[in-house]
């Protein structure tokens, strides 16, 4: 028998399978519930549990602490209703406007712009573009049905006759995806993949400067971003800080000189926190959230897109809101979790 989930305050309400997270069960009807890695790790989905009972499965304490869940917070992604329930959460618009689908994909391309970066070319299926949002990802389905997360870096209307998407992967030393991607991964390879998943994307309804922030590949969904403001002539002040250890890290640092010299509306700020002397780097140094805040200390009239390694996606929501008046609700984030983050401390 099925439980009903009402989310207030927009009032939509939809069916949850027993046994079944919430967070699932709304990707699969079209529900726009925030969320990011689906897999208890990130936070992105956390919202109050207003009536009803749900059991929370495994899950990071970090995004979901005892505290949290005493006070009435619950994690979507891992919630399963034991009765009817009531969440109070914000709907996204867009975020369950084009469905989740499975396809084949074969490797078209490889590059290496960095030791440690790998950026592949997907060919999907012909004449069947995906349908996403600029910022959204996909994962690869391993054959022992693992599952691995990798944000498109590239727009929606980059896609042509030959329909590809283009992905940033990190090696991860001992990682089962990433080792085989920077070891026996050859062009024309065929990996399978469902998508799109995420709400990490712009709000095109609003007129607020927008700051993006990016730290090491966490830049690929925010480079979709920018492809996607400049196909769609988006004109609100736009900056990009882009945060890594050393030159070599800011792996498409050319590209993105490139499109704020080609977009007046927007600015490039690199920042290096591990400059190496070989660098000749005259630029910004320190954390690049901090680098942010010291150029923009009042950041109540902005929009804040936040995409990275989950320590600076986790600083920047903190400083930006309580020192920087940034409003709790303007600020977007993609936190980049890894295998080792999700089965870290659990709650």
């Amino acid at each position: 028998m099925p439980f009903t989930v009402t989310v207030q305050p927009s009032g939509r309400t939809f069916s949850v399978e027993r046994d079944e997270p919430i967070l699932h069960a709304a990707i699969r009807q079209g529900i726009g519930l925030p969320y990011g890695c689906k897999d208890g790790a990130c936070g992105s989905c956390k919202c109050r549990l207003l009536e009803g009972r749900v059991i929370h499965g495994a899950h990071q304490a970090k995004a979901l602490s005892a505290d949290d869940e005493a006070t009435g917070f619950t994690l979507t992604c891992c919630a399963a209703p034991q009765t009817d329930v009531v969440i109070e959460a914000r709907t996204v618009p867009g975020a369950g406007e084009f469905p989740v689908r499975k396809m084949p994909s074969r490797v078209m391309a490889m590059s290496r712009p960095a030791p440690d970066v790998m950026v592949l070319t997907m060919q999907l299926p012909a004449n069947d573009p995906l349908r996403y949002h600029a910022g959204q990802y996909v994962e690869f389905i391993l054959r022992d049905g693992a599952r691995r997360s990798y944000s498109m870096a590239s727009a929606p209307h980059t896609q042509t006759d030959k329909p590809a998407i283009e992905l940033h992967i990190r090696h991860m030393p001992g990682g089962q995806f990433t080792d085989h991607v920077f070891g026996a991964m050859k062009e024309k390879e065929i990996l399978r993949l469902e998508g799109p998943f995420g709400s990490f994307f712009l709000r095109e309804d609003g007129d607020k400067p927008i700051v993006l922030l990016a730290s090491g590949t966490g830049f690929a969904p925010v480079k979709a971003i920018i492809e996607h403001i400049e196909f769609k002539g988006i004109t609100r002040p736009t900056v990009l800080y882009w945060g890594c250890r050393s030159k070599a890290d800011l792996y498409l640092h050319e590209w993105a000189q490139q499109a704020a010299a080609r977009l007046p509306n927007l600015r490039y700020v690199p920042v290096l926190s591990e400059p190496k002397p070989e660098d000749g780097w005259s630029g910004r140094t320190g954390l690049v959230h901090q680098a942010v805040m010291a150029d923009l200390p009042d950041l109540s009239g902005h929009q804040v897109y936040a995409c990275g390694a989950p320590i600076m996606v986790d600083s920047a929501q903190r400083d930006f809101v309580a020192r920087c008046g940034l409003p709790a609700d303007e600020f977007y984030a993609d936190s980049f979790t890894s295998e080792a983050d999700k089965h870290g401390p659990a709650a």
